[in-house]
């Protein structure tokens, strides 16, 4: 049997964020129990750039696979899931559309794990594909009461704005400063791709839970060093994935812990209101070939 292709179009029209939120939670859990096996990304340099490979293994699925993607300028990924029982070749998935939602849908799971409970009011700094997937996935989480955007470009922090209200039915509105966006929120999701802070940590209220998803090592960082110092829990989707780059973080590795164990309950997420929260987003391997599969179901 041939297998099942999809592009960016199908992840747009076939992937709902309920979907890919439950696949990708499944996942992580999988990952700290032990049934998912994901090795950290593997680089191969190729001239001016790399070959970027992730693998995952979901034994209780009965699937593996792996993405790949290259750092040539914007380059489609690859994604491939068999089945283990017979080998066979179930989905191939091309684009860059799985990948970015893939993302969404671990910033969501880490909302739903640790944030506040009940309906957020939304900061996004960034108008990119990356933010929106984000928003895209907390609706599938919380209710959204209010989303403020803003970004470099005034222009994109409206059109998010309007796409939010469009396509989301979200009260949304874009603000021209960053501190604007993100004071006194309950989510706030920082996704450029800064290498400097683009806000102030007294900018972040007690009780916040935020989202990094750029550029976040000791010499480049889109959050400030402060932050880090300030927050009480540090989460991220893959330690052992955090500790493999080859520069070190801003938010240390030794105190992060895993989502997947705030989700199994072996460990606390929040434990009192004020508490900052902060999800260092690092892209757990496995999680793609966890939502390929997932969009190949859902043409079954």
């Amino acid at each position: 049997m041939s297998p099942r292709l999809f592009n960016d179009d199908d992840v747009r029209a076939k992937l709902d964020a309920g979907t890919a939120v439950r696949a990708v939670r499944a996942a992580i859990l999988a990952q700290y129990e032990g049934t998912l096996q994901a090795p950290p990304r593997v680089r191969a340099s190729l001239g001016e750039g790399h070959l970027v490979f992730t693998a995952g293994y979901l034994r209780e699925q009965g699937l593996f696979g792996f993405r790949a993607y290259a750092t040539h300028g914007d380059a489609e990924q690859l994604v491939a899931v068999w089945s283990d029982e017979d080998g066979e070749l179930l989905a191939l998935v091309h684009g860059v559309e799985l990948g970015v939602r893939r993302t969404g849908a671990i910033g969501a799971v880490a909302v739903d794990a640790v944030a506040r409970p009940g309906a957020v009011r939304a900061g996004i700094v960034g108008a990119g594909a990356q933010a929106w997937s984000q928003l895209w996935a907390l609706c599938a989480v919380r209710q959204v009461e209010e989303v403020v955007v803003a970004a470099r470009r005034r222009e994109r922090a409206a059109a998010f704005a309007r796409r939010a209200a469009d396509e989301l039915g979200l009260r949304a509105r874009a603000v021209v400063a960053v501190e604007d966006a993100v004071r006194e929120r309950d989510v706030v999701i920082v996704a450029t791709n800064s290498a400097v802070p683009v806000l102030e940590s007294d900018w972040i209220a007690p009780g916040t839970h935020v989202t990094t998803l750029g550029p976040k090592t000791v010499s480049r960082h889109e959050v400030p060093a402060e932050l880090a110092r300030r927050a009480h829990v540090i989460l991220t989707d893959s330690r052992a994935q955090a500790a493999s780059y080859p520069e070190p973080h801003l938010f240390a590795v030794d105190q992060m812990i895993d989502v997947g164990a705030v989700l199994a309950g072996a460990v606390p997420g929040r434990t009192t209101p004020a508490q900052i929260t902060v999800l260092c987003s690092v892209g757990l391997a496995g999680t793609e070939v966890a939502l390929a599969a997932a969009l190949s179901k859902t043409s079954t």
